[in-house]
């Protein structure tokens, strides 16, 4: 049997996040697959950053928690295909979150994923799920 955790330990694992990556993190949008880890060195071109609200995800809830406010940028980094997205602290040095990009899938929905430079990108969706429910 596996093991299974309270929604309020859950939710407090997903607040945790949030406090642990900081305040005005940093949303870069890149080309190409997605380093194995965060550890990992940075991978394709950085097609968009956008410095994501002070308050950049709502309070867990459920188990999960999604992205509050506008997340939003313009593309300056030549055009092309957004594949992935890390997400770095306030400073841009430290890697804590990445995954996949796409337009009604992935890790992170994009209102277009395939840009030209000067184009506005919004991210339409972001949910973190806590797992062990």
């Amino acid at each position: 049997m596996a093991i299974q955790l309270a929604v309020a330990t859950r939710n407090s694992r997903l607040d945790a996040i949030e406090t642990e990556i900081g305040t005005a993190p940093i949303l870069k949008l890149r080309t190409g697959a997605q380093p194995a880890n965060c550890a990992a060195a940075d991978s394709g071109t950085v097609l968009c950053s956008i410095t994501l609200p002070s308050d950049w995800l709502a309070a867990a809830a459920s188990g999960a928690k999604a992205k509050s406010g506008t997340w939003q940028g313009t593309a300056s980094g030549g055009g092309g295909t957004i594949a992935h997205f890390r997400i770095y602290d306030s400073g841009g040095s430290t890697c804590h979150l990445q995954g996949s990009v796409g337009l009604a899938s992935g890790d992170l929905q994009l209102d277009n994923n395939v840009v030209a430079d000067g184009q506005t990108i919004t991210v339409t969706s972001f949910t973190l799920t806590d797992g062990n429910a």
